[in-house]
């Protein structure tokens, strides 16, 4: 190399910024003495600004390309003071890189639970979380209300306040909505379309633009996902007599094992109903019915037939329109029994049929 081409070199300096990371949102050229030369090559990538400040004022912003620092490729550069050498010799300024990607996958998620109306739990405590995204929309409001100077500044430092905007919001939106918590699952999208709304022009105040918010999940406490869960078993279970008559013959078929299980159940549904028995033999009970005067309907041939009494029943055995199997239904019964479980009298002194 020779002389000249080295005091060449030494007036040309080639800044530009190649980022490795993925959490960095601005970053300063590191320059000695922040002295840069005239004709200096500045490169400016996709996805970045640069901002060239200057005896600590911004002068000028720069999108992605290829600049030579000189008066006649950047005329705005004229507007900075102090130029003594007219442009011909080195000057100090300070130029950042911007990041303009989105910066993607953000957490936020309530650190305490909120407290909601439900119209069906009455009142239920809540957590949810979600990522976000957000993006550079305005370099020159971002320096100036969050970077300052710091050299190299990064996702991390500004991650927390941004959460906590959507916190303040998300709890007013649960606060005012009055979507039963067993549907909030169908509506995240509609969740975060109004998040979105709501908060976006408090991040403009940063100079940042709030692309998306994604509600990933609402959730109740333990205590109450876990009364949930015996409900919905309830549920599906169905009919609990059927149920129980169903498990005890599975543990029949099957080991001695299942079957003492049954067994045990079936002792404990006993106890339970003994005890409310009990309970309920504390309660006056209201004075036999008088049979003879009582009024009787009866099932025949699928249609209800009434009122008769006690005397006409018994004619109706002797004739042969009522057997053991027939129907009947009297006041204070919630359902039609059968004659023999209702009325068993009907049949001692029925003579046999004839053969």
């Amino acid at each position: 190399m020779g002389l000249f081409d080295w005091i060449f070199g030494q007036f040309i300096d080639v800044i530009e910024w190649t980022d490795n990371s993925q959490d960095t949102m601005v970053w300063r050229f590191n320059r000695a003495g922040n002295e840069i030369k005239y004709g200096a090559k500045l490169t400016v990538r996709e996805s970045q600004i640069a901002v060239f400040v200057n005896e600590g004022e911004i002068a000028d912003l720069l999108t992605p390309g290829i600049y030579e620092l000189e008066t006649k490729n950047l005329p705005v550069l004229t507007s900075l003071q102090h130029w003594d050498h007219g442009f011909n010799s080195p000057f100090k300024a300070e130029v950042y890189f911007l990041n303009t990607k989105r910066f993607i996958d953000l957490k936020w998620g309530t650190k305490n639970p909120i407290m909601v109306r439900d119209f069906e739990f009455e009142m239920v405590r809540i957590r949810a979380f979600g990522t976000y995204e957000i993006r550079i929309s305005d370099p020159e409001l971002f320096i100036r209300e969050i970077v300052g100077t710091d050299g190299h500044f990064t996702i991390d430092e500004v991650e927390n306040q941004l959460s906590n905007l959507i916190l303040s919001k998300f709890a007013t939106l649960m606060g005012e909505d009055e979507t039963p918590v067993l549907d909030m699952a169908a509506n995240y999208e509609r969740f975060g379309e109004y998040l979105s709304r709501k908060i976006a022009p408090y991040f403009s105040e940063y100079g940042l633009e709030l692309t998306q918010i994604l509600v990933e999940n609402i959730s109740l406490p333990s205590e109450v996902e876990k009364a949930l869960d015996k409900r919905s078993s309830r549920a599906i279970i169905g009919n609990l007599d059927d149920h129980i008559k169903y498990q005890s013959g599975e543990a029949l078929s099957g080991d001695g094992g299942a079957a003492s299980d049954m067994v045990g159940m079936g002792a404990g549904l006993a106890m339970g109903q003994m005890m409310a028995e009990s309970m309920r033999s504390d309660r006056p009970k209201p004075p036999p019915l008088n049979s003879a005067t009582t009024i009787y309907h009866v099932g025949i041939d699928g249609k209800a037939q009434g009122g008769f009494k006690m005397a006409d029943l018994k004619q109706m055995v002797v004739d042969g329109k009522i057997d053991t199997d027939t129907s009947i239904w009297r006041e204070g019964l919630d359902d039609w029994q059968s004659a023999s479980k209702l009325l068993p009298e009907l049949f001692k002194t029925t003579p046999p049929p004839l053969k």
